[in-house]
């Protein structure tokens, strides 16, 4: 499900909004109505990011006439699939956040860098040890080799498929992440808690969506290293974030506008099997959603979405959308994304004309005839 950023000025007023009083003890706070839920936006136009006027992210735009003929214009990472033969690769940062919850809210901490899973790997590790950002599986879909290659990257080949098929050397890659020095936040009782997980047995955190993209914009400020050209992952390790309900297992954003915009996302490991956001499935949601409208201003004409996120149609199937891949002895989950024609553009543009990488999609968004 797909939620809008709803920015807030009083914090205080969405933790009554979701009955979030400061509770006197650890008393866990109940969501009821709880979802599975990622957001997006509404960019920052006002914010003009460092450098602006320098770096910029590697990108293209594309236009096509949707099945209603009505003309769709859209902003991608990368170079263009069209017309274009080479590998565009993009740094990525990595900010740890370390989210620490007291004996009134919970009196537990969430830390990605100290966490260590059953294969001795930490949140972090574990993530740039992930299909997303490792090269070494084959993606093969539907008998047709999309190549050996990180996850997004053989998503995007499989996207345009119909002019990449002869370029093999068309790539848009996520760079080997430098790792930032881990940010704590210490959650008041007015901005989260520590609740039982809705989806699966564990406990997780709680935070509040608007407090918490507060906190980041002083991360833009500290940390010189981004700058628009580049991408800045934020990574919170068993956290919901909430806004007037839980729970959100990611999001991307932009402060400015194209085409030197700084982009950003964040997502949250769940090591909790089976579970919504668990492992990289709600990195692969977001950074998907990244490539493909990175600006979050391409507006497509479909009910259930007015933008171009192509995860979203997808999370509510089984497993949260998500396939098992294994790699290195790990098995990782990562969502499925639907193709550029499920949005109305024509169906003969990505691999076997399908809705989705996966083929778990089988017609275009509601609103397209």
């Amino acid at each position: 499900m797909k939620v809008r950023f709803r920015t807030l000025s009083l914090l205080a007023a969405c933790a009554t909004a979701v009955g979030m009083a400061i509770p006197a003890s650890a008393q866990e706070v109940k969501y009821p109505d709880a979802k599975p839920m990622f957001v997006a936006g509404p960019a920052h136009r006002n914010i003009v990011p460092r450098n602006a006027a320098g770096a910029t992210l590697k990108q293209w735009n594309g236009t096509f006439n949707d099945i209603r003929h009505l003309p769709i214009s859209y902003t991608m990472v990368g170079t263009s699939p069209l017309n274009t033969n080479v590998t565009t690769t993009i740094p990525v940062f990595i900010i740890p956040i370390k989210l620490v919850y007291g004996k009134k809210n919970g009196n537990m901490t969430f830390d990605p860098v100290a966490k260590k899973l059953p294969n001795g790997q930490t949140i972090i590790q574990n993530t740039i040890a992930s299909p997303v950002f490792d090269p070494s599986l084959n993606f093969t879909q539907g008998g047709i080799n999309l190549g050996t290659t990180q996850y997004l990257d053989a998503y995007q080949r499989g996207n345009f498929w119909s002019t990449v098929k002869s370029r093999p050397k068309y790539h848009v890659l996520l760079g080997t992440p430098t790792v930032l020095p881990e940010q704590t936040i210490t959650v008041t009782p007015a901005q989260g808690s520590v609740i039982t997980n809705p989806f699966a047995t564990g406990k997780v955190g709680t935070y509040d969506i608007n407090a918490f993209d507060t906190k980041l914009q002083t991360y833009f400020t500290k940390f010189t290293q981004l700058n628009p050209g580049v991408l800045p992952l934020f990574v919170t390790y068993d956290v919901f974030l909430t806004q007037g309900g839980c729970c959100i297992g990611g999001y991307h954003n932009a402060n400015g506008s194209q085409p030197g915009g700084q982009t950003y996302s964040h997502f949250t490991y769940v090591d909790q099997a089976g579970s919504f956001s668990q492992d990289v499935s709600a990195l692969t949601h977001e950074i998907g959603e990244w490539m493909d409208d990175p600006f979050i201003d391409n507006f497509v004409n479909c009910t259930d979405n007015s933008i171009m996120e192509n995860g979203d149609p997808l999370e509510g199937n089984a497993n949260y959308g998500s396939f098992p891949y294994t790699l290195k002895g790990f098995t990782y989950n990562l969502q499925s994304l639907v193709f550029i024609p499920y949005f109305g553009a024509k169906r003969a543009t990505s691999v076997h004309s399908w809705y989705s990488f996966q083929n778990d999609q089988h017609k275009a968004c509601p609103g397209q005839p």
